[in-house]
C-alpha cells in the first residue's frame, strides 16, 4: 500500500520474477513492510483463461485481506463439507472446524482468473509497476544485488534490485537453470479431464464431492468442487492415450457430463486435460533470490496444496527480505531460514500429494489390491475410512524444526493432526484467530492482522506486558509490541484457543506464527526469544534508532 506504520525503506527496490498470484501476493506484502516492489512478466498481458486453482485457504484468504484483497473471500464461493463415496455409497464427511474464531470460511471456491483480478486492483491501488512483456532471461548477482536480464520487444533490458523472488511457475525452467536450481521428482501416468460447466444443481452447491470408482468412470476417480455464478469444476481421471478432441467429437464428453448431472441444460465454460507431477527444487534460496510457488514445488492438485503454499512462501518471503534490508534481523540467517522453512513446507506437500495419488492412481497390483480392500471395508468399518485417501485439504505448514523458533519442553509438537483439525497451538504452529480490542486501536479487531505489525507478545501475567516489552526492546530494533491477553482477548476465544499457562510469553513472527513461550518474568529468555525468531543471535545494534511506537502498541495498519 505503502504501509503506513513502516515508513518507505529506502535502496534498491525488490524484483519479483512472474506476476501469477505468487508473485503477486509477494509485491502486495513487501509493500506492506515499506519495501519498493516490482513486478516482471514475459507474457505481453494477463490471460484471463481458463479457473486453474480455485481452491483457497482461510489462513490465506487472511493474507490477502491483509494486502487489500479481501474481495477473493467475499466473492469466492464458502464450502465447508468435503464428502467420499464408493461407487454408489457415502463413506465419509469431513467438516471443517477453526480452533480459533475467525470470521472468514475454511475455503473459497474462485477462479484463479478472477484471484489475479483482484490481486491487480490490489497492486493498482499500492502503486506497484508490472512490467509486461519482460521475460527474464539471465539472473546476475553480486554482493549488493541482483540484475535481472530482460528480453523485451525493445530489445534487452536490465532491471536492478536488492533481492529478487522468482515465481515464474513450472514453465520457469530458464530462471530455475540460471539460478542453479532444478525441480526434482515424478510425474504421474494417468491424465486427469478437468472441464468447468455451467449448471443447476440443487444441494451441492456447499459440498465438495469425491467419487471413488463410480459407475460413470468405473475403475477411477472423479472430483466435483462448486464454483460462484452456478458453475462446478469436476475432474475425471482419465488413462494415459485420453484425446479430449476425439472426445469432444464422438460425443464421449457430453455423456461424461450427463451422466454425472444427468438430463438438465448445462454450459462447458473452460476444459483441459492435465498430468501431475510430483517435484520439489533442490534448493529454495538461490543467493538473493527466493524461489516461490510452482518454480520451487509442483503437486497434484487433490487437497489445494499448490497456490496456497505458494501464497504461504510469498507471505515467509516477504517478512524476511524487508527485515534483512532493514537490519531488523541476521541477513543470512534470514533467508537461509527461508529456504529451511518452506523447503520443508513444500516437501511435506509432496509427501501428502503423492500419498494421495499412490492411493488414487495405484503402481501396482498388490496396491490396487490393497486399495479395493480398503474401500470395500471403509463402507462398514470406521477404522478403515481413516486410510481412505481423497486428498487431505491445504493447511499451513509447522515451523517447529525452525532454527528460528524456540521449543518448549510441554509444548512438543505432536506431528501431522487428523485430517480436517489443527495441531494443538505450540511454537512453530500458526496462531489461532481470535476477535481482539486494543485501546485506542479502533481498527484492530483481529489478532492475526495486529502480529502481521511486527513482533508481538501475548502475556498471561497481569502487570507483566510493559517488562516484557522492555526486555524485547534490549534484544532488537524491530517494532516490537506487548498485550495482556485480559487486556485484549474480547470474548475469551483467544484464551480458550491457546490455553496459557500461568505467567506465560508467547512470542509471535510477523507472519503470526508463534515463535515461542517463555516465562514472562525472564528478560533474559525473552530476549533471546526475539534474536532467535529474527536469526540474529547477537544484540549489538539493540539500542539504535527503532521505528516510533507507543506504549507498546504498534500504530494502526494501512
Amino acid at each position: 500500500m505503502p504501509n503506513r506504520h513502516h515508513p518507505p525503506c529506502p535502496g534498491a527496490p525488490v524484483l519479483v520474477l512472474g506476476a501469477g498470484p505468487v508473485g503477486q501476493t509477494a509485491a502486495l506484502l513487501l509493500a506492506h513492510w515499506g519495501l519498493e516492489a516490482v513486478l516482471l512478466d514475459r507474457s505481453p498481458e494477463r490471460d484471463p483463461v481458463g479457473s486453474k486453482a480455485i481452491v483457497q485457504q482461510r489462513d490465506v484468504l487472511d493474507i490477502w485481506e491483509g494486502v487489500g484483497a479481501g474481495a477473493v473471500a467475499e466473492e469466492g464461493l464458502t464450502w465447508d463439507t468435503a464428502r467420499t463415496f464408493y461407487r454408489g455409497d457415502e463413506l465419509f464427511a469431513v467438516r471443517l472446524r477453526d480452533r480459533g474464531a475467525s470470521p472468514l470460511p475454511p475455503f473459497v471456491n474462485i477462479s484463479q482468473a478472477r484471484t489475479e483480478e483482484i490481486l491487480d486492483g490490489a497492486l493498482e491501488r499500492a502503486g506497484i509497476p508490472v512490467r509486461w512483456g519482460h521475460e527474464v532471461t539471465a539472473v546476475e548477482q553480486d554482493a549488493e544485488g541482483v540484475t535481472a536480464v530482460c528480453a523485451t520487444d525493445e530489445g534487452t533490458v536490465r532491471l536492478r534490485g536488492a533481492y529478487a523472488v522468482a515465481c515464474t511457475g513450472a514453465h520457469g525452467t530458464g530462471v530455475r537453470r540460471a539460478l542453479g536450481a532444478d525441480l526434482r521428482g515424478s510425474s504421474f501416468e494417468d491424465r486427469f479431464l478437468i472441464c468447468d460447466i455451467r449448471a443447476d444443481l440443487p444441494g451441492w452447491e456447499r459440498e465438495r464431492r469425491f467419487y471413488f470408482d463410480p459407475a460413470w468412470n468405473p475403475g477411477r476417480q472423479v472430483l466435483i468442487h462448486p464454483c460462484p455464478g452456478s458453475v462446478f469444476r469436476i475432474d475425471w481421471q482419465v488413462p494415459p492415450d485420453f484425446d479430449l478432441e476425439r472426445e469432444e467429437a464422438d460425443g464421449g464428453l457430453d455423456r461424461r457430463v450427463r451422466q454425472i448431472i444427468g438430463d438438465r441444460p448445462y454450459e462447458v465454460v473452460w476444459r483441459s486435460v492435465y498430468r501431475f507431477h510430483t517435484r520439489v527444487a533442490d534448493r529454495m534460496r538461490a543467493g538473493r533470490v527466493l524461489l516461490a510457488g510452482d518454480s520451487a514445488h509442483l503437486v497434484a492438485p487433490f487437497g489445494a496444496r499448490g497456490l496456497n503454499s505458494g501464497v504461504q512462501d510469498a507471505e515467509n518471503a516477504a517478512w524476511k527480505i524487508a527485515f534483512a534490508l532493514r537490519g531488523w534481523g541476521g541477513e543470512e540467517a534470514l533467508l537461509d531460514s527461508y529456504a529451511a522453512e518452506r523447503g520443508a513446507a513444500a516437501q511435506e506437500n509432496a509427501d501428502v500429494t503423492s500419498a494421495t495419488m499412490r492411493f488414487l492412481v495405484p503402481p501396482g497390483p498388490a496396491e490396487k489390491a490393497h486399495r479395493e480392500s480398503v474401500l470395500r471395508r471403509a463402507l462398514t468399518d470406521p477404522q478403515a475410512r481413516d486410510q481412505v485417501d481423497s486428498g487431505r485439504l491445504a493447511e499451513p505448514f509447522w515451523y517447529t524444526d525452525s532454527p528460528l523458533t524456540t521449543p518448549h519442553p510441554e509444548r512438543v509438537f505432536g506431528g501431522r493432526p487428523p485430517r480436517g483439525t489443527d495441531p494443538d497451538p505450540g511454537p512453530g504452529v500458526l496462531v489461532p484467530d481470535a476477535p481482539v480490542t486494543v485501546p485506542d486501536r479502533p481498527d484492530a479487531e483481529r489478532l492475526r492482522p495486529l502480529a502481521r505489525e511486527g513482533l508481538i507478545f501475548l502475556v498471561s501475567a497481569p502487570g507483566h506486558p510493559a517488562a516484557v516489552l522492555a526486555a524485547a526492546e534490549s534484544a532488537t530494533r524491530a517494532p516490537v509490541a506487548a498485550y495482556g491477553l485480559t487486556d485484549i482477548d474480547t470474548d475469551g476465544a483467544l484464551t480458550r484457543a491457546l490455553e496459557p499457562g500461568p505467567g506465560e510469553a508467547w512470542l509471535l513472527r510477523p507472519d503470526a506464527h508463534i515463535a515461542a513461550v517463555v516465562d514472562a518474568s525472564d528478560p533474559a529468555a525473552i530476549a533471546a526469544a526475539v534474536r532467535t525468531a529474527l536469526g540474529a543471535p547477537a544484540a549489538a545494534d539493540a539500542h539504535a534508532p527503532r521505528e516510533e511506537i507507543s506504549d507498546g502498541v504498534l500504530p494502526a495498519s494501512g
